[in-house]
């Protein structure tokens, strides 16, 4: 039996930091075979069934990614016999029994022979959906041929996509595109009619039917497929249709695949832009971070946005200015600040601060000290601040948004999810709490301290820090009265929490020590105006101020 590393959602490619296992060693169903770490944590990888390890396929460090080979299992008898019926399963899957031949008439791939003599040089086939494997259908994404074009041999017709990869329908021959016959985001299935060509030559209707022969399209490291692509792929020859339609279609002819398109929209590159080193001039993604790299180096060191950088001094060398030392970024370090650097960058931040009397909230805290430890849960203040922030929200969908790649339509969900910045020694992570706004103060006080326990013995798993809707960065007791925090994209507003001080509040007769919590909210100017972040604000603090609103 082989084992593979399992999906791992949007993450491409994960290091292999620890193989528990070797050759030889017995093994139980759920042990740990290897450890694996991404950008974000760490994940055990264990054994599907009791066996025998025949061999080890990976090595410590390695990069791996979903489907990829890391052991071979010798497993025991009592697996044997499921095991024996996955494999021939599988074959069955890999190979179908031939199919039927089509006869001419109805679903045939073929039209009628022309008469005269454009029968003998000339005849229309019609390019369908080939086999989709276990899919029970395929969604269209793609459409790179208008009628009238000219094609090629293997020049590209549309792109289909299942919700594990994409694949490419090529021509099998050169001809002329007379009709389109599917749309772009329609659902097909197999033998669904897609396009029809007058082809030259008297192929056969076996040649017609191999020219819906799909080419993979998914890159190795990214064998599921978890965002859509936009804008047709394309070979790039020349289309003889009209000027205007010809002008819309070079403007989006690129030949990527969605791993690649999706990398770029991360980086903010136009594909329009990038040189194609792959087959068929196809671009790769070194091709995309080799144009990143140049692009900066050619901006004189701009460190994004299309600024300067700063001017390079050698702060290394120990003759100019003294000794250092040179200590190495941990992954979760260097993904935090490759993530922040591009929020940053590319959202345009405005914070705004205010000041919460959370003397009532504190008191109403406290009093609850002896019901949580029976409860065995630390009550602290940030489970009343997501308590809060889940009532803003409801109050305020639009903070509990993500703005659409296009800039003209929001994504407003309905669900929350609130992250929380978690201090660990390998730096910064933001585990979520899933539908936060369903859990009662004792239920978030439970996530909470299971969480960060968790994020502090590298033990959160992929799913714990994804699908965010909101975040909050509480610097608790380490001080401060205000900070900028960064909104955590696609996210589109992040909350700031200081230290809280006693301050004399004056209460309209004389001043009176209050608890003063220092508030300090971040959110995308493009989604949100400063009057809705005012008046999130106000809500906020009023809730802490007087947590019976929460029962509003």
């Amino acid at each position: 039996m082989e084992i593979r590393i399992p999906d791992l959602g949007d993450i491409e490619e994960v290091e292999v930091i620890e193989i528990v296992v070797a050759p030889g060693d017995q093994v139980q169903a759920d042990d740990t075979i290897l450890v694996i770490e991404s950008d974000k944590a760490s994940m055990d990888v264990p054994a599907p069934q009791g066996g025998t390890i025949a061999s080890i396929e990976v090595e410590v460090g390695a990069m791996v990614g979903t489907g990829h080979l890391i052991a071979v299992l010798e497993a025991s008898e009592e697996g044997a016999g499921a095991e024996e019926g996955e494999e021939a399963s599988q074959v069955a899957q890999e190979n179908p029994p031939p199919a039927e031949p089509v006869e001419q008439g109805e679903g045939a791939q073929e039209a009628a022979p022309q008469s005269g003599a454009d029968a003998a040089t000339s005849r229309e086939v019609e390019v369908r959906v080939p086999d989709v494997g276990d899919a029970a259908s395929v969604v269209v994404i793609e459409i790179a041929v208008t009628e009238g074009d000219e094609v090629a041999a293997d020049d590209l017709l549309v792109v289909l996509e299942s919700d594990k990869a994409s694949m490419e329908l090529t021509a099998e021959q050169a001809g002329t595109v007379v009709k389109v016959a599917v749309s772009q985001d329609q659902e097909v299935v197999e033998g669904t009619h897609v396009v029809t060509m007058v082809v030259q030559g008297g192929e056969t209707a076996a040649g017609a039917q191999a020219a819906s022969t799909p080419t993979p399209v998914a890159d190795a490291d990214t064998p599921k497929v978890t965002e859509s692509t936009s804008g047709p792929v394309v070979d790039s020859k020349p289309s003889t249709s009209s000027p205007a339609t010809s002008e819309e279609s070079d403007a989006a002819r690129i030949y990527a695949g969605p791993a690649v398109r999706r990398l770029a929209r991360e980086l903010g590159v136009e594909l329009s832009q990038v040189t194609g080193t792959g087959n068929r001039n196809r671009i790769t993604k070194a091709d995309v971070k080799a144009h990143v790299k140049q692009t900066l180096t050619a901006g004189g060191g701009s460190s994004g946005g299309g600024l300067t950088g700063w001017p390079l001094v050698d702060v290394g060398d120990p003759s100019k200015f003294g000794e250092v030392e040179m200590v190495a970024l941990s992954r979760i370090q260097q993904s935090g600040a490759r993530n922040l650097h591009r929020s940053w960058v590319n959202l345009p931040h405005v914070t705004q601060h205010n000041e919460a009397d959370i003397t009532e909230m504190e008191a109403f805290r406290k009093s609850l000290k002896q019901e949580a430890e029976r409860k065995g849960v630390k009550l602290t203040p940030l489970a009343f601040l997501i308590k809060a922030c889940c009532a803003a929200l409801a109050e305020y969908p639009n903070f509990n948004a993500s703005l659409h790649p296009d800039g003209k339509q929001l994504y407003v969900k309905k669900y929350v999810n609130i992250g929380m910045a978690v201090d660990t020694p390998e730096g910064l992570v933001v585990p979520v709490i899933k539908s936060a706004d369903q859990k009662s103060i004792w239920e978030l006080c439970e996530d909470i301290e299971q969480l960060s326990d968790k994020a502090r013995n590298k033990k959160l798993g992929l799913g714990d820090l994804q699908g965010g809707t909101f975040s909050i960065s509480s610097l608790g007791a380490l001080g401060g009265t205000g900070f900028t925090p960064i909104v955590n994209a696609p996210e589109v507003a992040i909350l700031g929490v200081a230290k809280m001080q006693t301050k004399p509040v004056w209460d309209g007769e004389q001043f009176q020590p209050a608890k003063v919590l220092p508030l300090s909210l971040s959110y995308d100017h493009r989604v949100i105006n400063g009057a809705d972040g005012g008046r999130f604000m106000v809500f906020l603090s009023a809730v802490l101020e007087d947590i019976r609103r929460l029962v509003l």
